[in-house]
């Protein structure tokens, strides 16, 4: 190992002599530099690697380049750079090469390497770069990028450092020009400065993204940048003629129609009035181009994206009446024009119905809510609309309506609807109809569900009759499994609740809890014992049994916590 280090450190004597003979650095920095250098060989060198020792290499390296950058700008020297940065360049991308093959799938890893190569292959070479650049990119196309499920976020990364970088050597030029300094040593190709190779790396990847939101994306990364506005056009251009039959091409054209400013003869709005009326005219344009596109692809997802701008620009908050007004007069003209043409959604429905309800529409919302029901009759959403609906109208058809919608659905989809059916009962109609509710729902939910009902079932009678009431719930539903845990609790609260708190039944209630869940809750067993131990008809004597009868059927790390429970609890009795 030892030889390879030192013919690595030979090879980069000739670069260190042009460094010092040019007086870009000192003898004593030169040290440094291979004093640190054979630091970093030995640690690539070494049988175990490590990911972090490469990138130390890089950086180091990089650091240097940046340094010998900023000292040639300053004394104004600009010759041996193939000598000099030609080298080092070269070094890095042996670094890079090896340490992608050993990480292939670090993908951040790729991006680094292939940002070095865009940022140094260009800035040492101006002349070659941009055709450099454009073939290492081909190649990572390949060879990389293509099977990579990072592509798309991996390529735009790219396209926005390449911009960045060349908004970084415009400002740089420009401090440079404003300190009256001579640019034309310095390396400011004026392709790069346009930002010329993010077009060449857009171009290239036309080839392998083949959709709008590649172009939607990208589009959102150019108008960052105001130098850019040849390529915001291109990109634009390209969108409009390569996928006019993608609705997200028409969404973004119609948005775009907020971003246009008024043109410059025109008389500015100044007041609040007429502000709202230039936002209006606005999104009048934005629709006048949906309304185009519904005509051209006329699809549920063109109108989804339609209509999503309606709401979102009703939900905007505004003072202006006016502008309310219009917004919601559009968003309904859209959702009727869907409906008419049967490309509305189902939750596109429940949107419209929603609306129309918030505005008190109620008899358009029962037409809407009528026909949307007819359309999906297996939707337990749409029967809860319909159902809602009736009820807001105070109609006497609601029960009916309940027993007709579990005919068109399947039982284990009704769950909501039983609560819903119970919570309006409760309401609008007597004890007796509202436990034949629940009763109803009992007999027709199974399985999981029935948990909910059942926990639904036991508050009902509490709230509505009692601890009297809710204790004949609980003893008629006790064999009836599944349940929660809170089950439990509710009955065993209920009990505490009452001014003669009986121990029996609060035995009753932990022994059937437990007989269900026992092996699993330690926090049911340390209760019961706090029980025997503060209740005033409580048996502190039974406590040791109830613990060992825990330390049974308790499992795993259910057993230790409830040890370590009990251990506590009694030094806090101590």
């Amino acid at each position: 190992m030892a030889e390879i280090i030192q013919e690595r450190i030979e090879d980069r004597l000739p670069e260190l002599e042009q460094l010092e003979r040019i007086g870009l650095f000192s003898r004593a920095e030169i040290k440094a530099i291979i004093k640190k250098a054979s630091d970093l060989e030995y640690r690539i060198q070494r049988r175990a690697l490590f990911k972090e020792d490469f990138i130390n290499y890089v950086q180091y390296e990089i650091n240097l380049l940046e340094l010998i950058q900023r000292r040639r700008a300053r004394i104004g020297y600009s010759f041996k750079k193939d000598e000099i940065e030609n080298s080092i360049v070269h070094r890095v991308q042996g670094v890079f090469r090896r340490a992608s093959a050993k990480w292939k799938d670090d993908v951040q890893l790729w991006l680094s390497y292939v940002v070095f190569c865009k940022k140094w292959l260009c800035g040492s070479w101006p002349q070659s770069g941009k055709w450099k650049i454009a073939y290492l990119l081909k190649v990572q196309d390949s060879y990389f990028f293509e099977p990579c499920v990072f592509i798309r976020s991996a390529q735009n990364f790219i396209r926005k450092m390449e911009l960045m970088h060349a908004e970084k050597l415009r400002k740089e030029k420009q401090e440079f020009e404003k300190a009256k300094m001579d640019v034309g040593a310095l390396d400011y190709p004026e392709e790069i400065l346009k930002g010329e190779l993010a077009r060449i790396i857009y171009k290239n990847s036309l080839s392998i993204i083949k959709d709008a939101e590649f172009h939607v994306s990208l589009l959102s990364i150019a108008q960052l940048f105001d130098f850019a506005k040849d390529l915001q056009k291109e990109i634009y251009d390209d969108l409009q003629a390569l996928h006019t039959d993608d609705p997200l091409t028409w969404d973004y054209v119609a948005r775009r129609e907020l971003e246009i400013e008024s043109q410059s003869g025109e008389e500015q709005p100044t007041t609040k009035q007429a502000k709202a009326v230039e936002v209006c005219r606005k999104e009048e344009r934005c629709c006048a181009v949906y309304e185009e596109a519904v005509k051209t692809l006329p699809t549920e997802a063109m109108w989804k994206c339609y209509i999503n701008f309606c709401l979102e620009r009703f939900a905007k908050k505004t003072n202006s009446q006016f502008l309310r007004e219009k917004r919601l007069e559009r968003t309904m003209i859209a959702f009727r024009k869907a409906h008419e043409l049967k490309l509305l959604l189902e939750f596109q429905y429940k949107q419209w119905i929603e609306l129309l309800l918030h505005h008190d529409f109620i008899k358009e919302a029962l037409e809407v809510v009528v026909a949307g029901t007819e359309l999906f009759r297996d939707s337990v959403t749409m029967w809860q609309m319909k159902l809602q609906v009736l009820i807001d109208s105070k109609s006497p058809d609601v029960a009916a309506l309940f027993e007709e919608a579990f005919v068109h659905l399947k039982p284990q989809v009704c769950l909501p609807l039983w609560i819903s059916w119970a919570e309006w009962s409760e309401g609008a109609q007597s004890q007796e109809d509202t436990e034949a509710v629940f009763k109803k729902a009992i007999l027709a939910v199974r399985g999981s569900d029935s948990v909910t009902l059942k926990n639904k079932y036991l508050d009902w009678a509490y709230r509505s009759a009692g601890y009297k009431k809710a204790r004949a719930v609980f003893k008629s539903l006790q064999e009836s499994r599944p349940f929660s845990v809170d089950f439990f609790r509710k009955i065993i609260q209920f009990e505490k609740e009452q001014e003669s708190c009986k121990m029996a039944n609060l035995r009753e209630y932990y022994e059937r809890a437990l007989r269900e869940f026992g092996s699993v809750d330690s926090d049911l067993w340390m209760d019961y014992i706090k029980e025997e131990l503060n209740h005033p008809l409580g048996k502190p004597e039974n406590c040791g049994q109830i613990y060992w009868r825990a330390m049974k059927m308790l499992q795993g790390e259910s057993a230790e916590v409830f040890v370590a429970k009990h251990a506590m609890h009694q030094a806090g009795h101590l």
